[in-house]
């Protein structure tokens, strides 16, 4: 199989609305035409999600691709004979009876756990053979299915255990009509076309060696100055915004994160500590840099005069991932955080949530995250999930609502989705493939400087507790590099394009002046390089195009002459331009961190 699905069930889209039913129909005929062509088949769930639907198989033949032209073959049967969804209801033992006896364990597993007792089993059967424990609904008869395609296909264990079988998922799309399905089809080849898994090599940005070990991505030099530019960028707003920057430690013993409650919560996703002998010590790579920040904090005792005090850290976090679920630069295992914790009295919180959304906004107008929307994270009303007081909750709500009320942005509520200590907003975030991740988040904790005795020197003597904020405004680098690459098809911004400028001599009597050109150029701060290989001209622009470069400077004889420039972007445009005259307009392009859709 070609890949490894993210190791667990996929969200099922819950609303049933005409395409959930479209497309929920479309994975019963999918298991139906597999079933007729592999009777052997066992079926496990097929539901719909965004943008399709999926079927997950367990079968001694392997799926790939080439079976898709035989599979949709007999999907459009079963469609053209438009075979009736008809629903059935027998009683669980019954239920239980009928799947036991065509050797569909899944199905037997599922109605065992999912079905209540005593009330009647819900099952769709297509046709006269296949039949499914499902809720429905489901379309009439499968005729109504006029526009798909299978898409497709990974490995998916079983309830996302890895200790549980492996089963084949096969992936699908339907679409109302033929006209919807075609447009869908070619946003997905655009999004091939962006895929940063692609580009990342085709643009020599980052490589993934086995040796180095699954999940740990290499930034080869022209990744590592994209991050590089990007970083100092974010370093240096924060520093004029009143942030302190620090380097804490990738270890730390592993009481601190005991102390700190993560290893309690999160230690299935932490690696086994490491104990040496001839101290007893234990220590732990850290998953986060909150416990190193509260360190930092307490390094020397606060005044109310030195809040809020906000410590950031593009620092190093660990976590270890499940080999199905790493992908690219999305899902690693370890990555950097543009992190931050705001140590504050309740009197300044609002303010300092406020500011960190307006940090937020600034980092994606200036990187081109367009499409995002927020959610206010809340408790629900079970209350053994959640620590703290009632009112600790209220005022940490309401900082988080009104500042983003204020700012004029709209949310919406998660209730139930909070974390355990604290509400939150996250800035949830669509990619090239319209894949949805949280990109950054504003966290209100009053539990963690309870756990570690936080004070400052109140202005009338007395000792308070500070309040504590954790703000991350974009996210991790590596996520971040993933969704930049997609998003500008490797085309980066000049500011942040590894090479920003390319010289390319006619001939070779002009490479003196080439060099010329570049070393006024690198005065400058621009990244540049000679092309001084033994190509024809068209040639070396044709690669300088592929690699994205910003800039192509041609020179020849008339341009040593003159000391002039022959100008190509990578729009197509040329023009000619004194070399003084270029040098100015890159300088300020570059120093106003100008983007190309802008």
């Amino acid at each position: 199989m070609a890949e490894v699905s993210a190791g667990e069930e996929e969200t099922e889209v819950l609303k049933p609305d005409d395409l959930y039913i479209l497309r929920h129909s479309a994975a019963h005929v999918l298991a139906a035409a597999v079933t007729e062509l592999w009777p052997d088949a066992r079926y496990a769930i097929g539901p719909p999600v965004e943008d399709g639907f999926y079927y997950d198989f367990d079968l001694q033949h392997t799926i790939t691709p080439e079976d898709f032209k035989e599979i949709e073959k007999r999907m459009r049967s079963i469609i053209g004979r438009n075979l009736a969804f008809t629903h059935e209801h027998l009683s669980k033992s019954e239920a239980l009876e009928v799947f036991s006896a065509l050797n569909q364990d899944y199905k037997v597993e599922l109605i065992e756990t999912r079905a209540p007792d005593g009330e009647p089993v819900s099952l769709y059967r297509t046709g006269e053979k296949f039949l499914d424990f499902c809720r429905g609904p489901h379309v009439p008869g499968a005729g109504a299915i006029r526009a798909f395609k299978l898409l497709r296909v990974s490995g998916a264990y079983w309830h996302g255990d890895v200790k549980k079988p492996m089963l084949q998922r096969i992936y699908g799309t339907a679409w109302p009509s033929q006209k919807e399905l075609e447009e869908y089809l070619e946003f997905l080849a655009e999004a091939e076309r962006r895929d940063h898994k692609k580009l990342g090599r085709e643009l020599k940005l980052f490589h993934i060696d086995e040796r180095s070990g699954a999940g740990l991505p290499l930034w080869l030099p022209n990744g590592a100055t994209v991050r590089r530019e990007i970083e100092r960028w974010i370093v240096d707003e924060e520093l004029a915004r009143g942030y302190s920057h620090v380097r804490t430690p990738n270890l730390a013993r592993l009481e601190l994160f005991i102390q700190s409650g993560h290893w309690d919560l999160y230690k299935d996703s932490m690696y086994p500590p490491m104990t040496f002998d001839d101290t007893g010590e234990t220590l732990e790579l850290r998953p986060m840099n909150c416990p190193s920040h509260i360190m930092v904090y307490q390094s020397e005792m606060r005044s109310y005069r030195d809040l809020p005090l906000r410590i950031a850290e593009v620092g190093d976090n660990h976590r270890y991932e499940r080999s199905g679920t790493l992908q690219g630069m999305n899902r690693v295992r370890t990555f950097a955080l543009n992190d931050a914790h705001i140590f504050c009295t309740p009197a300044q919180l609002e303010d300092e949530v406020s500011e960190s959304i307006k940090l937020a906004l600034h980092f994606s107008e200036v990187l081109g995250i367009d499409d995002f929307w927020y959610r206010l994270s809340v408790r629900d009303e079970v209350k053994d999930k959640w620590v703290g007081s009632p009112e600790q909750w209220s005022v940490a709500q309401s900082a988080l609502s009104n500042a983003l009320e204020s700012l004029d942005q709209v949310y919406r509520l998660g209730v139930g989705e909070a974390a355990f200590y604290g509400p939150k907003i996250d800035f949830q975030v669509r990619d090239a493939l319209r894949r949805e991740f949280t990109n950054s988040t504003v966290q209100v904790d009053f539990q963690l400087p309870e756990k570690f005795g936080l004070e400052y020197i109140a202005e009338d003597g007395t000792r308070q507790r500070p309040v504590m904020v954790h703000r991350g405004a974009a996210g991790s680098m590596e996520r971040l590099f993933a969704y930049l690459i997609e998003r500008w098809a490797g085309a980066f911004p000049t500011w942040m394009a590894p090479l920003q400028a390319v010289v390319i001599p006619i001939t070779d009597e002009q490479i003196p002046f080439a060099n010329t050109v570049a070393e006024t150029l690198r005065r400058a701060r621009v990244r540049v390089h000679v092309d001084g290989r033994g190509e024809r001209m068209q040639k070396k622009i044709r690669e300088a195009q592929r690699q994205k470069i910003p800039y192509m400077l041609v020179v020849g004889a008339r341009e040593a002459e003159s000391g002039h420039v022959n100008v190509r972007n990578r729009a197509g445009e040329e023009a000619d331009e004194s070399l003084e005259s270029f040098t100015a307009r890159l300088v300020r392009e570059i120093a106003e961190r100008r983007r190309p859709d802008r």
